[in-house]
């Protein structure tokens, strides 16, 4: 469940307590809805990430690592340009909303003081983050034009106006007559009053809070004391504060569900876990699919341009194909030609075919002629028909091994981002497709200060004690082979995508045992996953790379081959070995 304002309240005053103070020393934007705050508060360095995806909107201090971007988003520069080494004044939630306002007070160019402003959105598709100044945008992380929203508009120089006020009562500032006019004018269930009527109650918290005000979640209205719920109501909300005992909820399959700002006497107590602070609960929460969701949008991207790569290399080798004339094709024009320059004596001028005997097959042929031609002239338009079939026959062959070379990178490409588990990954993958034409370089890629670091090979030992390892894309697999002694055993599953994988024999015989676990990981690691497949194996210093192909394109000799399969079981047990 999204983050309700309720909770939203806890996170603020816990914030607040941690950064009063502290002073912002790096400014990082992960992604384009995540920005990242490091500070330095007491000796302690605290990192507050914030992020505006719709579904997963929130703010909370944070363990977390993330790869940053080559080149900062200019949103990152200009946060860095006005809040880097200023002190955060105050951290508060408004209106009991999803409205979340930090202040930070630095210096400009000339010395002088000056408060910037943080307004951080946490409503839903509608989430953003916008820096202010004396009232004014500097910037958003998503702008909002007219033609988005005439209500309001959200662009770098207009006034920030705060989101429409919903006609709710604030939770902080509860006025009881008020919420007592507003009960005798509602019918219905007390948790559906309190979502509708209180700003920032959603209908989990709306549960909780009819629960402990009338002791039965499912109270209505009608039923209740307006005096006596009013008074519960007013004492419990402006209990709330003091109530703050941070859980991660678990669901019945022990997967996190959500953050609770105190315990919920509506939910199991054993499915509700401590945390030390809300921010640790929320992180626990919302992480590991926030990362997977992000996942799943690169990857989603970079599929699409493989995609349509692959459907266009191979609808060039099928025109390719289609329109290269056969070689008995070609021998047809050159036999064409010998048997007019054979029969020149015979044949009439003007004639728009002719039949001759033909020597080749001992029958006859009907030859087509160009009657505006003579005879000797018809012989060599066919001989030089014959010599641009037999040229374009040679150039299709390079044709052709190009596209095909190009299909098999592609396939390849498209079974690594499947299998895919990190942004890392992901980049890598796109800077070898970026090296082969079919995508664009990741901002910030050709003009790298310091060679990133290559996300590591998969590593596993044979129950002999031999080291195995596997490359994770082209280029690992690439890497891999280059890392290699001669005697190393190169494996892979024949005529499919998959996992380039290497036995370091140093300096010993490798034992067919050693070699059936490691055609196992190739098995394991190839688009035939879960099949019987078969793994050629052969010497490292057999095998070469691919002549103009992509990263790991190989053709090896001396192979021998065994068919292998695996079961996950199996491939972690010798992945376990190598830790």
């Amino acid at each position: 469940m999204p983050l309700d304002g309720i909770t939203l309240g806890f996170l603020a005053r816990e914030l607040e307590s941690r950064l009063m103070g502290a002073r912002v020393d790096r400014i990082s934007q992960p992604d384009h809805d995540l920005v990242i705050l490091t500070l330095r508060a007491q000796g302690e360095t605290l990192r507050l990430l914030i992020s505006a995806t719709p579904g997963s909107a929130r703010m909370h201090l944070s363990q977390a690592r993330y790869e940053n971007p080559d080149e900062a988003p200019m949103f990152c520069m200009l946060m860095r340009k006005h809040l880097a080494g200023g002190r955060v004044t105050a951290v508060r939630q408004l209106g009991g909303d999803r409205l979340i306002e930090i202040r930070v007070i630095g210096r400009d160019e000339l010395e002088s003081s000056r408060e910037k402003v943080l307004y951080f959105e946490a409503m839903g598709k509608h989430s953003n983050l916008t820096l202010t100044e004396d009232g004014r945008i500097l910037d958003a992380l998503r702008h909002v034009s007219p033609d988005m929203s005439r209500v309001r508009q959200l662009l770098p120089g207009l006034p920030y106006e705060m989101p429409p006020v919903q006609d709710k009562l604030d939770p902080g500032g509860m006025d009881t007559a008020e919420l007592a006019a507003r009960i005798n004018a509602c019918e219905g269930s007390l948790e559906r009053f309190l979502s509708d009527h209180i700003t920032g109650v959603s209908r989990q918290t709306a549960r909780e809070l009819a629960l402990r005000a009338a002791g039965d979640a499912e109270a209505r209205l009608d039923s209740l004391s307006v005096q006596a719920l009013c008074d519960k109501l007013t004492a419990l909300f402006a209990a709330l504060p003091g109530m703050a005992a941070p859980r991660l909820l678990l669901d019945l399959d022990g997967a996190p569900a959500d953050a609770l700002p105190f315990p919920f006497i509506g939910q199991p107590e054993e499915l509700q876990q401590p945390r030390d602070t809300l921010s640790q609960a929320v992180e626990t929460r919302f992480d590991a699919r926030d990362r997977a969701q992000r996942l799943r949008q690169r990857a989603a991207s970079l599929n699409k341009t493989v995609t349509n790569a692959l459907n266009k290399a191979r609808r060039k080798l099928a025109i390719i194909q289609e329109e290269t004339p056969s070689f008995e094709q070609a021998e047809e024009l050159r036999v064409m030609g010998e048997l007019i320059t054979a029969n020149l004596h015979d044949l009439p001028r003007g004639a728009q075919s002719v039949t001759l005997p033909n020597y080749y097959t001992g029958g006859e042929l009907t030859i087509a002629l160009d009657p505006t031609l003579p005879p000797s002239a018809n012989a060599q338009r066919y001989f030089k028909r014959y010599r641009k079939a037999h040229t374009a026959r040679k150039l299709s062959e390079s044709q052709q091994e190009k596209a095909l070379a190009d299909i098999a990178a592609l396939e390849e490409s498209l079974y690594f981002l499947q299998r895919a588990q990190s942004s890392q990954e992901i980049s890598e993958l796109r800077a070898d497709l970026a090296q082969l034409g079919f995508a664009r370089r990741e901002p910030g890629a050709g003009s790298r200060k310091k060679k990133k670091a290559e996300s590591p090979l998969m590593r596993f030992i044979s129950s002999d004690g031999f080291t195995i390892r596997a490359g994770r894309n082209s280029g690992q697999n690439e890497r891999l082979l280059k890392e290699a002694r001669g005697e190393d055993i190169w494996l892979h599953v024949r005529d499919v995508p998959g996992s380039h994988v290497l036995i370091t024999a140093g300096g010993r015989a490798v034992p067919q045992s050693t070699i059936l676990e490691a055609a196992k990981i190739a098995a394991f690691y190839s688009q035939s996953h879960g099949k019987p497949v078969q793994v050629d194996y052969t010497s490292r210093k057999n095998v070469r790379k691919t002549p103009g192909g992509g990263p790991g394109l190989v053709h090896y000799t001396g192979e021998k081959g065994l068919t292998a399969q695996a079961e996950e079981a199996e491939i972690l047990a010798l992945e376990a070995r190598a830790r």
